[in-house]
C-alpha cells in the first residue's frame, strides 16, 4: 500500500470518526492532539483504527503525542510496519 493512500485513509478516519466533521480540512503537519483535535481516548481508538485497517499494531508506549500528534507522523508509523 502506498503513501498516499495510507493518509488519505487515515484523514478520512480522523475527521469522519475522532474530529467529527468531515469536510474539516486536516494538514499534513498540524497538531492534532496538541490542538486539541482530538484526546487520548481518542487516540486509543485510532490505534485500534490502525490494527484492524492495515494489521499494523502500535503498542502504547507509541501512541504518544511526542510520536502520534501530526498526520506525517501517522503515516510514517504504520509505514514502518507494513
Amino acid at each position: 500500500m502506498n503513501e498516499a493512500t495510507i493518509r488519505a485513509k487515515l484523514r478520512a478516519f480522523i475527521t469522519r470518526e475522532l474530529i467529527r466533521d468531515e469536510s474539516y480540512n486536516l494538514t499534513d503537519n498540524e497538531g492534532i492532539i496538541t490542538e486539541g483535535l482530538m484526546d487520548s481516548f481518542a487516540l486509543a481508538e485510532f490505534g485500534v483504527f490502525i490494527e484492524e485497517e492495515f494489521d499494523v499494531y502500535i503498542p502504547d508506549a507509541d501512541l504518544t503525542v511526542e510520536k502520534m500528534d501530526t498526520l506525517d507522523q501517522m503515516v510514517a508509523r504504520v509505514q514502518r510496519d507494513l
